[in-house]
């Protein structure tokens, strides 16, 4: 079930305050989720802020996406989410009001942001500082890759930016190249996700970790002039180090429903338990794996 778009909420807002304004349930993690802690949080609990602030085009799938993250901490008792639509607290300026600060959280998740969002100079500075210097987590979800095409260090941080999805959503044939990692251990070899696929730019292969792409040899390449890459090397996610700091993105969770599907809550669960340090995980670069052609 969709959570309308945080109720249209620009300012802040909690899971709590979305589902008593909008009437509904939250989703469950899915099959095999742990049970919500019946005591006291852990005290190593970790501290997750969730962006979902859209300059741009806003995806249906924003507020799935958020109360998805809330959720998977709440039920694992493993983190406690901060949700906004707005980017006040990426910073690490005392805010007064009981406001918390970048100095609070362990991790920043961008919920399919998109365009140029509100932050200045010194907010900029501070989560780049956040990532690269303090050697905290960030989890870039969907359209987080067409997000400030104006800031090049974002850009270096995330790994790139987006740049057409030249198959719009379809059934997307991926492979699993790093079946050790914990974000993708999980899925098959070879899959099929019916999802939309970005084509990044300004991107490169060893620069990162591809951990997910599509199969190239099972694309349709004809009268397509989205198509941008002539090396046709579509990565579906991907890790990184952005100095002391762990960074995971995917393109896949465009869709609404695609938050309902295990395999994907799952992904995203294991990546931010990555990200926060919990887990071990490659981010090393490797060479593009040979396909066969489609029969």
């Amino acid at each position: 079930m969709r959570i309308a778009y945080l109720c249209t909420l620009r300012s802040l807002v909690n899971v709590s305050a979305i589902l008593l304004l909008c009437g509904v349930a939250a989703p469950s993690f899915g099959q095999g989720a742990l049970p919500p802690a019946p005591h006291a949080k852990p005290v190593h609990v970790k501290h997750v802020l969730v962006i979902g602030q859209t300059k741009g085009f806003e995806h249906d799938s924003v507020s799935d996406a958020m109360v998805a993250v809330y959720n998977m901490g709440q039920e694992s008792g493993l983190w406690d989410a901060t949700l906004r639509t707005d980017t006040e607290l990426l910073t690490k300026k005392d805010l007064g009001r009981n406001a918390k600060n970048l100095s609070y959280f362990d991790l920043i998740v961008f919920a399919s942001t998109t365009g140029e969002l509100d932050m200045d100079a010194d907010q900029k500075r501070d989560m780049m500082s956040f990532i690269h210097d303090d050697g905290k987590g960030f989890v870039g979800i969907h359209a987080a890759l067409d997000t400030n095409y104006n800031w090049p260090e974002y850009g270096e941080m995330i790994g790139g930016w987006f740049d057409q999805h030249p198959w719009m959503t379809f059934n997307a044939p991926i492979i699993n190249e790093a079946p050790d990692f914990p974000a993708v251990r999980h899925f098959p070899k070879e899959f099929v996700k019916f999802d939309e696929i970005y084509q990044p730019k300004e991107w490169s292969r060893d620069k990162v970790n591809v951990l997910l792409s599509l199969d190239a040899s099972r694309l349709d390449y004809s009268n397509n002039p989205r198509i941008h890459r002539t090396d046709h090397d579509f990565a579906v996610a991907w890790s990184k180090m952005y100095g002391k700091g762990r960074v995971f993105y995917s393109t896949l969770g465009h869709t609404e429903e695609s938050w309902q599907d295990p395999d994907i809550r799952k992904m995203y669960f294991e990546a931010i338990k990555w990200a926060l340090g919990m887990t071990d995980g490659s981010t090393a670069s490797h060479s593009k794996p040979l396909t066969t052609p489609a029969p």
